[in-house]
């Protein structure tokens, strides 16, 4: 058994792994990676070929997990991809949105230029969505999965994103059973609406993420606090606006849920709340689709009080002339949009609107990378530049972690430390910067685990 680490190796993105079992290939994950042009050939050309790859298991939805499985099927690959079913619907709705970012993309660069051809091409169109969507196979957690003869597969539930899981595949050689999991992403416990991740059964290796490595989410207050107090400040002692840059699948529906809990047990008066943002609806559906999935406290608020994405004075925005309408309303009330980075989308109209108005509040509830004009607020920049102006920040600036869908670094250590140390042959570090990994390994390290970086291209042999 051999396995080589062909994306997100000490980095963050392009998550993307090779495990061989004989001649029989099998990729986990096949995302974007965001470090490199989307446009260029790192992320068209791959460094096996499609066509040898006999399935693909995914992990979960997030496009640096399955951004690039069009260009795996364009460029030859014809297995199937096996999910569970929540992240095959969510997996259709990012990559369909990635074909917008891309035509967008290439509509800017060649604006001005002459010749239709000039300027960079997609990496996919619809078609090749399309195409991709009708190879997945879908399967449900904790179901064992028989793949072929000789391997096995589970998928166990990890938090972080409706429909996310571990991998875990057994072989079966020599009268033998040999497991390897990989994490994907882990999500953090008490997060609202999703499940707490579960512990891997026990196995003989693991890859594991390790982005929040080193870093601990903040403790001193919870979603519930912050946001009633967040809200209270900025939209009922003044009549202000709040702006939430919010991702549209996953976060959005987050923040939703924990404003209706707080509306339905009177903290705050019902304030009008925007969702503006189409997919945020479409993911909507689907979370409610998937309803089974949420965790326990989401469905007895269900059952209580109803659906958990609907209340008074919530209204979800579809079209762009009731997006700009928005602007004309001057009462109090809280703008959910995207994107969480504030690079395009509809979020930049608000702020077009509202980054000099000291009534105006902007809370962020995601990361948000170096070079973004979500990075320069952050930052303290007095002045940034939307739309070509430039433009007075007055409008005050928070910044909460408290709706990361992340695993701190003591949520990677726990989620490890769930393994017999003396089963376990080694820990593969995937996914991270390198000063996170360095941070869990040593952790690791001292609790007893072989913890490894992994390398990019390099094949590791794995003993059966």
């Amino acid at each position: 058994m051999k396995l080589t680490v062909w994306g997100a190796a000490q980095q963050v993105t392009g998550s993307m792994h090779l495990l061989e079992i004989d001649n029989y290939k099998i990729l986990i994950d096949c995302g974007l990676d965001y470090e490199k042009d989307t446009w260029i050939e790192e992320n068209e050309y791959f460094p096996f070929s499609p066509s040898e790859i006999d399935v693909v298991v995914l992990t979960h939805a997030h496009i640096d997990h399955s951004g690039n499985l069009p260009t795996l099927v364009r460029n030859g690959f014809n297995g199937q991809i096996l999910c569970t079913p929540p992240t095959a619907d969510l997996t259709e709705l990012l990559l369909l949105d990635s074909v917008n970012i891309f035509l967008n993309k290439q509509r800017k660069i060649r604006k001005g230029k002459r010749g239709f051809n000039s300027g960079p091409k997609p990496l996919y169109l619809q078609k090749h969505v399309m195409e991709t969507v009708d190879r997945f196979v879908t399967i449900a957690f904790n179901r064992p999965f028989l793949i072929n003869g000789e391997i096995s597969l589970t998928f166990v539930p990890v938090g972080h994103l409706l429909g996310a899981s571990a991998v875990v595949l057994t072989v079966k050689q020599n009268g033998k059973d040999k497991t390897i999991a990989f994490s994907g992403d882990i999500g953090r416990k008490n997060y609202p609406v999703l499940n707490d991740p579960e512990d891997l059964p026990q196995v003989d290796y693991l890859v594991c993420e390790s982005t929040y490595g080193g870093r601990r989410h903040q403790a001193t207050q919870t979603v519930d606090e912050l946001l009633t107090e967040t809200v209270n400040e900025a939209c009922v002692k003044s009549p202000g606006r709040l702006i939430i840059p919010a991702f549209s699948v996953g976060r959005t529906q987050a923040l939703v849920y924990s404003l209706n809990r707080i509306f339905s047990k009177g903290l705050l008066p019902r304030v009008k709340v925007f969702v503006d943002s189409p997919m945020a609806t479409y993911a909507t559906d689907i979370f409610r689709k998937h309803h089974s999935l949420l965790n326990h406290e989401a469905q007895e608020f269900y059952r209580l009080k109803g659906d958990e994405f609907e209340f008074e004075n919530l209204e979800y925005i579809q079209d762009m002339n009731a997006s700009k309408a928005i602007s004309n309303y001057y009462e109090p009330c809280i703008i959910i949009s995207s994107a969480g980075m504030l690079e395009g989308g509809r979020i930049q109209d608000h702020l077009y609107y509202n980054i000099s108005n000291y009534y105006c509040t902007i809370l962020f509830i995601g990361y948000c990378a170096k070079g973004t004009l979500g990075h320069r607020l952050l930052r303290g920049d007095p002045i940034v530049n939307i739309r070509h102006r430039e433009l007075s920040v007055y409008a005050t600036i928070k910044q909460t972690d408290l709706f990361s869908g992340h695993g701190d670094h003591n949520n990677l250590v726990n989620f490890v430390k769930q393994q017999d140390k003396d089963r376990l042959g080694k820990v593969f570090l995937v996914h991270g910067e390198i000063s996170s990994m360095e941070s869990f390994k040593q952790t690791l390290m001292e609790n007893g685990y072989n913890a490894e970086i992994a390398v990019k291209g390099k094949c590791y042999s794995l003993d059966l």
